[in-house]
């Protein structure tokens, strides 16, 4: 059985990740990107779909014991879990390391801390999501699994053995022995990878996150929250392109045993924007530019019809599946993998992009021509396209609306390219486009407010309200202390939250198909309470927004890990895990609060 989502380690190498429970089960890992096919997807399932557990020896039947504590190394991505047994205590350290040319490869390393502790390592190797059982046999003492184009290597020392389709090994380690284990993945079609030098990738591994780290320039109080979400957020982005996933992982439910289950294996524009944004904001701009390079390859050709999302590598075609073979996490079923939302119209999206663009200019991002050319283009597009109906951010499967958020979005376009036009570095029309900016914003204020109640709708004409309403002050589309700004916050503050205080994405209809099309419910989006905490800041009720944002700290596990949602009910983390959404306003948050001195102690 899969853990709680709260009780997952990540660990990654720039290209996939897996997730590693409190028991030392790997119970997710994708090979050899993040987007590619599961070889070990027991948390969408059952054991029988792949897992590879080292942890303290316990009789046939037992429960796998769960580690008695567990931490990263330092400001690093490698996993240390230790286990307290009636016979000693063992650690196991988890981490894959950063890599150029070599294969992927995931290592653990066993070592004996006190007394002698009995051991076993179970791995169960399934391929393409847990369907496909591997051909496992043995090539020059070394272990191989192979099915079609993959084949995945296990290298140890200790002895191993076969039994009912799954590979173990039983040992005893001692103080200061170690045991260590690596898996390689390697085209079937090659020879085998060379074998891995476990000790030297270690401190390779620590050594390249200790110097990426030392260039983050944030020294504020929340530094350990901030770093590790950057540290996240450096893990979910793809290498070789420079491409940033939402998350690691395909339908981890946003409802418990609910239908809201999707594949965030891919990079969101509105996602990958607001990441560099943070990115830039605490000194890294290298994955800045590499970001804005992965952008100008995957819209080249093809600018106005943008998509909202694309593959790691710039992809476009993204089809939605079911993998019915698997019964979901916690029987969350269907189980999805591509994504249908990439055909969306989301008017949105070209805000947040024009907006990143902006901000890596106003920041110092070597100039880019072809960047400055993509965002006249952009506005052109939108000149004609506006006013549109679109899906809106939250990527509604209903009806098409008028969403105040993207008209509001579509205004930051105009006018962050009105301001690099202003600035000399581009030429365009600049007073139609002036007009423009003012023909959207009027037009969202006459249609997009509800005069009685005092505040700004989801969709023009609607009722409802909408959490995305929260960033109309931080795009500076109003001033914070608009009358129309602060009574909007106060009515979402009202309506959209949950009695622990955190808030909901917009009103869901339970049994009945609400606004996004969808049956159940969800919980409270937690990129959406971080915006809560930003705009009680911006409004002068720093003590409420520290207090808000401390709270929010607190929902994190104890790996400093935060998923897509919290859910009230249950007290506990849904939605696919980590989550770069979650992660990037928590880093926007402190920093604003920081500046603001609104911090204790």
């Amino acid at each position: 059985m899969s853990g709680r989502i709260e009780d997952y380690a990540l660990i990654g190498d720039m290209q996939t990740a897996a997730l590693v429970c409190r028991d030392g089960a790997v119970d997710w890992l994708c090979l050899p990107r993040f987007d590619s096919h599961a070889v070990f997807a027991s948390i969408l399932g059952t054991e029988d779909h792949g897992f590879w557990r080292i942890g303290p020896a316990v009789p046939a039947g037992a429960e796998a014991p769960r580690a008695t504590r567990r931490r990263y190394r330092g400001e690093s991505l490698v996993l240390e879990s230790e286990w307290d047994t009636p016979r000693g205590t063992v650690r196991v350290t988890d981490f894959m390391p950063p890599r150029e040319d070599h294969a992927p490869q995931l290592i653990r390393i066993v070592e004996g801390v006190t007394g002698r502790v009995p051991m076993r390592s179970a791995l169960r190797m399934r391929f393409s999501y847990g369907r496909v059982v591997p051909w496992v046999h043995k090539v020059d003492g070394r272990t191989v699994a192979v099915a079609g184009p993959d084949s995945v290597w296990l290298d140890t020392d200790t002895q191993t053995y076969g039994k009912d389709l799954t590979t173990y090994s039983d040992f005893t380690v001692r103080p200061g022995e170690r045991m260590a284990f690596s898996i390689s993945w390697q085209p079937s079609h090659k020879g085998a990878p060379e074998l891995p030098d476990t000790g030297a990738a270690l401190e390779s591994t620590i050594e390249f996150w200790r110097d990426w780290v030392d260039q983050c320039t944030y020294h504020g109080p929340y530094r350990e929250a901030v770093v590790r979400s950057l540290i996240t957020l450096k893990a979910l982005t793809y290498g070789p392109t420079g491409g940033i996933v939402a998350a690691p992982t395909t339908s981890l439910p946003e409802e418990i045993g609910g239908v809201r289950n999707w594949d965030y294996r891919y990079t969101w524009l509105r996602d990958a924007a607001i990441t560099l944004s943070s990115l830039l904001r605490t000194g890294y701009r290298e994955e800045a530019r590499a970001w804005r390079e992965w952008l100008l390859r995957a819209v080249a050709g093809d600018p106005e019809n943008l998509q909202i999302m694309y593959g790691i590598a710039g992809e476009r075609e993204l089809g939605e599946t079911e993998l019915d073979w698997l019964p979901g996490y916690e029987g969350s079923r269907p189980v999805r993998v591509g994504n249908g939302a990439a055909g969306q119209l989301q008017l949105d999206v070209y805000g947040e992009v024009t907006e990143a663009l902006h901000l890596g200019h106003m920041t110092g991002l070597a100039r880019s021509d072809y960047a400055s050319l993509l965002q006249l283009k952009l506005i052109r597009y939108l000149e004609t396209h506006w006013d549109q109906p679109d899906e809106g951010i939250w990527e509604v499967r209903g009806p098409r609306r008028h969403f105040v958020h993207s008209k509001v979005m579509a205004w930051v376009a105009v006018d962050r390219t009105i301001k690099l036009i202003e600035s000399g570095d581009a030429d365009g029309p600049l007073e139609r486009w002036r007009e423009l900016r003012d023909e959207i914003h009027q037009d969202v204020c006459e249609k997009g407010f509800d005069k009685e109640r005092n505040t700004f709708t989801q969709s023009y004409g609607s009722q409802e309200l909408d959490a995305s309403l929260l960033l109309i002050p931080q795009m500076g589309f109003l001033p914070p202390d608009d009358k129309r700004v602060i009574g909007t916050i106060e009515a979402i503050q009202r309506e959209l939250s949950t009695p622990d205080g955190f808030i909901l994405r917009y009103p869901t209809a339970g049994e009945e198909a609400g606004v996004d099309g969808l049956e159940g419910d969800e919980g409270a989006f937690l990129a959406c309470s971080f915006w809560m905490a930003d705009d009680l800041a911006m409004i002068g009720r720093v003590d409420e927004a520290r207090r808000l944002f401390e709270k929010l700290l607190s929902l994190r596990n104890d790996l400093g890990l935060l998923a897509e949602e919290w859910d009230p009910r249950l007290q506990r983390q849904v939605g696919n895990f980590p989550q770069a959404f979650s992660h990037v306003p928590l880093i926007d948050t402190a920093l604003r609060l920081t500046a603001s001195g609104a911090y204790g102690g």
